[in-house]
């Protein structure tokens, strides 16, 4: 009886230490998408900060399209605000889906205001302008590829998560939900590929 017990015992220390592991695990995945959130954070607050003064540059000749000004800075202002709160719950699938939403918008309405721009020559060439566009290029690259590291931060968490027994654990120990991937609106855009005419 004595060799049953120290076998069920080691057993039991195996499983115990199993345990451990997984949820060791499971919490270092979900801090490396942490840490890949607050990339895209540094990004995004970026790109909000280099909007107004676009808009400023912009303002100044066209003074006919207030209405694409402020729809412009409306959007960037929601955005903002969806990334604060994202920031708070990053772990939060409902303010991950929000941000995603606001960005889109705010997508939206900068390529209003790109649209816009082109009927003014004047605007194309403005140092301040080129240099302020070129920066909000620069960061739109920064942002997509801390996007992709994020969004396979989350995959990573995601699968191991989900794979049995791991969710097992997972589910037992505050792990029990997916984490959200972060979709812009311009992946629908990337898979539609541009037809070209001669």
């Amino acid at each position: 009886m004595g060799t049953f017990l120290m076998i069920l015992l080691g057993l039991l220390v195996l499983i115990i230490v199993y345990m451990i592991i997984i949820f060791n695990t499971l919490v270092s995945l979900r801090n490396r998408f942490l840490n890949a959130f607050s990339q895209i954070e540094v990004q995004l607050k970026r790109r909000h900060d280099l909007i107004p003064n676009i808009v400023k540059v912009a303002k100044q000749a066209m003074t006919h399209e207030r209405e694409t000004l402020e729809a412009v800075v409306q959007a960037r202002n929601n955005a903002a605000g969806l990334l604060q709160e994202a920031a708070k719950h990053p772990y939060s699938n409902q303010s991950i889906a929000q941000l995603a939403q606001g960005e889109a918008s705010l997508n939206d309405a900068l390529m209003r205001l790109n649209v816009v721009m082109e009927a003014y020559p004047d605007l194309k060439t403005n140092a301040n302008m080129l240099q302020l566009t070129e920066e909000l290029s620069t960061t739109e690259n920064k942002v997509a590829f801390s996007r992709q590291s994020y969004n396979d931060s989350v995959m990573f968490y995601n699968t191991y998560r989900q794979s049995f027994p791991n969710s097992i654990v997972a589910n037992s120990f505050g792990h029990g939900h997916d984490a959200q991937l972060l979709e812009f609106a311009d992946t629908k855009a990337i898979q539609a590929v541009p037809e070209v005419s001669f």
